[in-house]
C-alpha cells in the first residue's frame, strides 16, 4: 500500500458504535424482546412513553402494551411468526400504556440473530406520534363533520327548492289559466262591441224611418194624424235605445280597457314567475352540485380517517 494510501486511512474517521447507539438510545424510545415477545430490556424513554418504570419493565409481555382485540387475534400471531422468521416489520401502531391510555407509535421492529442465522430477539425502536395522530383525527371528523351539515343543508335546500318549484308551477298553470280566460273574455266584448254597433245601425234606421213616417204623415193632413202620433213615438224609442246603446258601448269600452290592464298584467306576472322558475331551476341545480360536492368530501374524510 502506498504511503498516500495509509496516510489517507489514518486520517479516516469512523464512529464509535457504542457512541452511536448512546446517542440513538437518548433520542428515542428503545426495548428488546426474547423471541416469544418477553421484554428484555427497556430504555428510560420508551418506559416513560409506556407510563412504566424503567424497573418495571423486563419481563413484561409485549402484548400487555397491546389492545385486547389485537392480542386476542390472528393478526398479533402471524405478526410474531414473522418475526421469529426474520422478516422485520414497520408501522403506525396503536398502543396501550399502564394507565390504559391508548398511543399511537411509528415503529420498527427488527429481528436479531445469533451467529447460526436464528432470531435470539427483536429490537424496537419507536417515536411518539400520538399528538400527531390525534390532531389528524381531530381534522378527520372536523371534515367528516362538516361534509354531514354540508350534505344536511344541501338536502334541505333542494327539498325547499322542490316545494318551490312546483308552488310556481301551480302559478304558471293558473296564470296561464287566467289569461285564457282574459282573453275570452277580450273576444266576447268585443262580440259585444259589435252587436252593440248592429244595435246601433238597427236603431239609427228606425229613427230614419219614423222621420220619414212622421214627414209623410204630415202630408196626409188630418188623416195621417195618427200615424204621425206613433211614428213620434216610434223616434223616441229610438233615441233612447241610441243613449242606451251609447251607454253600453261606454261601459264596454271601460271593460275593454281593464281586461286589457289585468291581461297586459298577467302576462308581466307570468312572465315574471317563469324567469322566477327558471332562477329556482338553477339554484336547484347549485344545490344538487352542493349534496354530489358534500358526499365527496365525506368520502374524502372517511378514506382520510382509514388511512389513519
Amino acid at each position: 500500500m502506498s504511503i498516500t494510501a495509509n496516510n489517507l486511512l489514518a486520517n479516516t474517521q469512523v464512529l464509535d458504535e457504542s457512541a452511536v447507539l448512546t446517542a440513538i438510545e437518548s433520542s428515542l424510545a428503545m426495548i428488546e424482546f426474547d423471541a416469544h415477545g418477553k421484554v428484555l430490556w427497556a430504555n428510560y424513554n420508551f418506559a416513560k412513553t409506556m407510563e412504566y418504570q424503567v424497573s418495571e419493565m423486563p419481563n413484561l409481555l409485549h402484548k400487555q402494551f397491546c389492545t385486547d382485540d389485537f392480542a386476542k387475534s390472528r393478526e398479533y400471531d402471524e405478526f410474531w411468526r414473522n418475526l421469529r422468521k426474520g422478516k422485520s416489520f414497520q408501522e403506525k401502531i396503536q398502543r396501550v400504556t399502564k394507565l390504559g391510555r391508548l398511543i399511537w407509535l411509528e415503529a420498527t421492529y427488527s429481528p436479531v440473530l445469533d451467529l447460526n442465522g436464528k432470531v435470539v430477539g427483536v429490537v424496537k425502536i419507536a417515536t411518539d406520534i400520538t399528538k400527531r395522530e390525534n390532531n389528524t383525527i381531530q381534522v378527520a371528523s372536523h371534515l367528516h363533520q362538516m361534509a354531514n351539515v354540508l350534505h344536511s343543508r344541501a338536502e334541505q335546500g333542494i327539498k325547499k327548492s322542490d316545494e318551490i318549484a312546483t308552488a310556481t308551477k301551480i302559478l304558471v298553470n293558473e296564470s296561464k289559466e287566467n289569461f285564457e280566460i282574459l282573453e275570452s273574455l277580450q273576444i266576447q266584448a268585443t262580440s259585444i262591441e259589435e252587436i252593440v254597433k248592429t244595435i246601433r245601425g238597427i236603431a239609427s234606421q228606425t229613427n230614419l224611418l219614423a222621420l220619414n213616417a212622421a214627414i209623410e204623415a204630415a202630408r196626409a193632413g188630418e188623416h195621417g194624424r195618427g200615424f204621425n202620433v206613433v211614428a213620434t213615438e216610434v223616434r223616441k224609442l229610438a233615441d233612447r235605445v241610441q243613449e242606451s246603446v251609447q251607454e253600453v258601448n261606454s261601459h264596454i269600452e271601460g271593460i275593454t280597457g281593464e281586461i286589457k290592464r289585468i291581461s297586459e298584467g298577467t302576462l308581466r306576472s307570468q312572465l315574471g314567475i317563469t324567469n322566477s322558475q327558471k332562477l329556482i331551476e338553477q339554484a336547484l341545480q347549485e344545490f344538487t352540485e352542493i349534496g354530489i360536492a358534500a358526499s365527496e368530501l365525506d368520502f374524502q374524510s372517511k378514506a382520510f380517517k382509514d388511512l389513519l
